[in-house]
């Protein structure tokens, strides 16, 4: 079976997030204080990199506010995202914003990382990695905690907006 593609094209930065818009992915908030105040920022990046040990991974550009707090941490929380949750990633997806401020809630672990309520999963990490690549970090954790909320559909991200399932 021969599959139709189009002609290649050389790769540059604005096809490769053409590409990239096509491809629907999970939506989720990493949030993490690391002695100066929480710090949160959407993500869909997350990846599921092993079940045992439990790690996983995401990415966050060089540039982002919430790189220095993710590179200082030792540990972050990761919040998958339901579809009541579009407002929630919208704010932390915005640069500027007092993403901590009303509406959103949220309390502290014992542990002390910021847990946003109502999320539909949340996993705590520990951060074992950060590997520079190109413009951002890759950072893995390990997965030391988790939690469940109610199974609702999940919160997507494809061609620069959300969606639900």
């Amino acid at each position: 079976m021969t599959i139709a593609t189009s002609r290649p094209v050389p790769v540059d930065a604005t096809l490769f997030r053409q590409v990239f818009r096509r491809h629907a992915a999970g939506v989720a908030v990493v949030t993490t204080d690391a002695g100066r105040g929480a710090a949160g920022v959407t993500v869909t990046s997350l990846t599921s990199l092993s079940a045992e040990p439990a790690l996983l991974s995401f990415s966050l550009t060089a540039t982002s506010s919430v790189w220095p707090h993710i590179r200082d941490a030792g540990s972050a929380v990761v919040h998958l995202l339901d579809a009541r949750h579009t407002a929630l990633a919208r704010t932390f997806a915005t640069s500027g914003a007092d993403r901590f401020a009303a509406p959103t809630r949220w309390r502290r672990l014992p542990t002390g990382e910021p847990l946003l309520d109502d999320a539909a999963a949340w996993l705590r990490i520990a951060i074992e990695h950060r590997h520079p690549a190109g413009q951002s970090h890759l950072v893995i954790g390990r997965v030391e905690e988790a939690g469940l909320g109610d199974g609702r559909s999940p919160l997507l991200y494809h061609d620069g907006s959300y969606h639900a399932l």
